[in-house]
C-alpha cells in the first residue's frame, strides 16, 4: 500500500465504494490485489477510528434501527461442524442506525443477531447522543431489553411489526422475500409520535449497502472470506457514505446535515486517513 500514491488509493477507493468487487478494482486501476486488500483493512481500520470520535454528541431527533443479513466463508449450512457458531464463518449480521432527517448512519456493529450483540450496539448508539430520541425498530425481541438497558426511560420507542404473508413456488421462496401484508405499531417506552413510527428510510439504506459494497450483493461469489476484511469493508463504506457522498434529497452529505462537517470529503482525503 506505501507504494500507492494518494490519487491511486483514491481510484481505489472510488471503485470498492461503488459496488465493484476487489478482482474488479484490480483489473480497473492495474493495483496488486494483496496492496488493494491491505488498503481496505488500514483504510477501514483509520476510518472506524475517526467515526468513533467523530460522531460524538450528536443532534438526532429521531433513529430508525436495522439488520442487514450477509455471510463470511460459507453459508450457513456449509459452515464445517468445528467452525458452527464461531463469528465470522456463515450468517453476519450488521446492525444499523439511521436519522431519518439528516441520512446519518451514527453507528454500526457487525456480529451476530444475538442479545450479546444487540445490547452492545444500542450502548454504542446511546453514547453518542445528545437529546432524547423516537426510536423504532422492526420486531426482532433482542431490541427490547437492548433499548431498555442503554437508555432507560429516556427515550420514545416503539415497535414497526411487519407482517408477512406466504409465498407461491419454490423460487419465489428462495429468491424473493415474502410479502409484507401489513404492519403492527407497539409503542414500548416513552410518547413516540405514530405519524414517525416508520423504519422505512434504514430499509433503504439496506438496499443502498448491497447496491454499494459487493460482499453484501446476493447470489455472487464477492462475499468476504474473513470477518475482518468484512468489518472493514463496511467500515469504509460507512466513512464515504456520512462524509464524501452527497445526498441527492439533502444537497450535502449526511455529515455536513447533522453538523459533523463543514464539507464534501473528497477521496484523497478518505485515503489520507491512514497516513
Amino acid at each position: 500500500m506505501n507504494k500507492l500514491s494518494i490519487e491511486k488509493r483514491a481510484q481505489v477507493i472510488g471503485c470498492l465504494v461503488e459496488g465493484m468487487s476487489i478482482r474488479s478494482t484490480v483489473r480497473i486501476t492495474g493495483a496488486a490485489k494483496n496492496t488493494v486488500t491491505k488498503l481496505v483493512v488500514d483504510l477501514g481500520q483509520a476510518c472506524y477510528d475517526y467515526m468513533d470520535k467523530a460522531m460524538r454528541d450528536l443532534p438526532c431527533r429521531r433513529i430508525q434501527c436495522d439488520e442487514i443479513w450477509s455471510f463470511c466463508y460459507a453459508k450457513e449450512k456449509n459452515v464445517p461442524a468445528d467452525l458452527k457458531g464461531q463469528l465470522g464463518y456463515g450468517d453476519v449480521y450488521t446492525w444499523t442506525a439511521l436519522d431519518p432527517d439528516t441520512k446519518l448512519i451514527p453507528s454500526f456493529m457487525v456480529g451476530k443477531r444475538s442479545a450479546e450483540y444487540g445490547n452492545v450496539f444500542m450502548q454504542d448508539l446511546a453514547g453518542r447522543l445528545r437529546n432524547r430520541v423516537q426510536l423504532t425498530t422492526d420486531g426482532h425481541k433482542v431490541y427490547l431489553q437492548a433499548v431498555e438497558n442503554a437508555f432507560g426511560c429516556e427515550i420514545d420507542y416503539a415497535m414497526l411489526v411487519k407482517i408477512y404473508g406466504g409465498v407461491s413456488t419454490e423460487d419465489e421462496r428462495r429468491y424473493s422475500p415474502a410479502e409484507c401484508t401489513g404492519a403492527e405499531v407497539q409503542v414500548i417506552t416513552g410518547n413516540p409520535d405514530e405519524k414517525k413510527i416508520s423504519t422505512s428510510h434504514v430499509e433503504r439504506q439496506n438496499l443502498t449497502m448491497r447496491m454499494s459494497m459487493r460482499r453484501f450483493t446476493r447470489l455472487t461469489n464477492g462475499f468476504s472470506k474473513k470477518i475482518e476484511n468484512h468489518f472493514y469493508a463496511t467500515a469504509l463504506y460507512f466513512m464515504y457514505y456520512n462524509f464524501g457522498r452527497i445526498h441527492k434529497t439533502l444537497r450535502v452529505t449526511p455529515a455536513m446535515e447533522a453538523g459533523v462537517s463543514d464539507h464534501v470529503w473528497t477521496l484523497e482525503e478518505i485515503a489520507g486517513l491512514v497516513d
